[in-house]
């Protein structure tokens, strides 16, 4: 009698101790399906592959990739997937730092998509190791949801950071030799094109007066409070309160854009008149017609420059100076 109860006591404990020691083959099983690519599974491989006991981390990724879902983050980001996968695999790493990567996708997965009540897709599960160097107490699976794109460097990053200490795998893009051949013949296109059309561009580009006009037009916007207006998004113009318009804005830290415009025209008219008493004038074979020449173009400075002095005292009333004509 006493062996008869040995005996079922035996057979009792075989199972439980069978139970609590993991399936040595059972990592290389799946890490032999796909080395270079996420482990494809269906709902019993994935009660499989995430049951207990597990000596190794296991990142599952629940999607929906078929056109009919509608999911665009799901297609968008499996490449991604697939990257890390490929990177992790391929990568140096510790031999007792084992795990897997695989994907679950609702078409194959309707029974657990419903077990684990998801509404959305993708969502990613990490379940830590149950037994072994790197057991966890607790292992419930970190659950991390996508609120909108991501890339696979913030995902794997993520990923990482919950694993054990010590030396991981880098994320390795691969190099895109269709974008780097584009750029080849991009920039042979762009230095065939420039050696023909340079005996036409050079000339152009070394114009003295093409780049004095260049500058005097940038001058004179920066001068006249053209990035002013575009920082303080003045009004163009405003009512003087007597149903008018003003065009000048009163105090040296207020102006309007019109306002602008006007003293970005009147420095224009000087510039010009300057540079043609200066260049253009002293050039005229005609005494008669250079001595008219002169005294138009000093009738317009002065007039233009009496001009921005009175605007001067508009905008502050106490400036005492003044110059005829205004």
């Amino acid at each position: 009698m006493k062996l008869l109860s040995l005996f079922v006591s035996i057979l009792c404990i075989i199972p439980i101790a069978f139970c609590s020691v993991p399936d040595k083959d059972k990592f290389e099983r799946y890490h032999s399906l796909s080395r270079f690519a996420p482990i494809e599974l269906n709902d019993s491989s994935y009660e499989d592959i995430t049951s207990k006991p597990r000596d190794y981390h296991v990142a599952v990724i629940l999607t929906a990739t078929e056109a009919r879902y509608g999911c665009i983050l799901c297609r968008e980001f499996q490449p991604e997937w697939e990257l890390i996968a490929r990177s992790w695999n391929k990568g140096s790493k510790p031999d007792e730092l084992k795990m897997l990567f695989a994907t679950l996708d609702f078409s194959n997965g309707k029974g657990t998509f419903q077990k684990l009540m998801l509404q959305t897709a993708p969502v990613l599960l990490v379940f830590p190791p149950t037994v072994g160097p790197f057991a966890k107490v607790d292992d419930t699976p970190l659950r991390f949801d996508f609120s909108g794109p991501i890339s696979a460097d913030q995902l794997y990053t993520w990923i990482v950071r919950h694993l054990p200490e010590g030396s991981k795998p880098s994320l390795v893009r691969p190099v895109n030799y269709m974008r780097l051949v584009s750029g080849v013949i991009i920039l042979m296109g762009a230095v065939t094109l420039f050696t023909v059309l340079s005996p036409y561009i050079l000339p152009i580009i070394r114009n003295r007066n093409l780049w004095a006009a260049f500058s005097l037009i940038a001058i004179l916007l920066f001068t006249s409070g053209h990035m002013f207006n575009h920082i303080r998004k003045v009004p163009y113009v405003a009512g003087d309160g007597k149903g008018g318009i003003s065009y000048f804005a009163g105090g040296f830290s207020n102006q309007f854009g019109m306002e602008t415009q006007i003293i970005a025209a009147i420095y224009a008219v000087l510039s010009f008149s300057t540079i043609a008493l200066a260049m253009k004038v002293p050039r005229i074979a005609d005494a008669k017609a250079q001595q008219v020449a002169v005294i138009i173009w000093s009738s317009v400075l002065l007039g233009m420059y009496s001009f921005l002095i009175n605007v001067f005292k508009a905008k502050n009333g106490g400036y005492p100076f003044f110059l005829p004509p205004f």
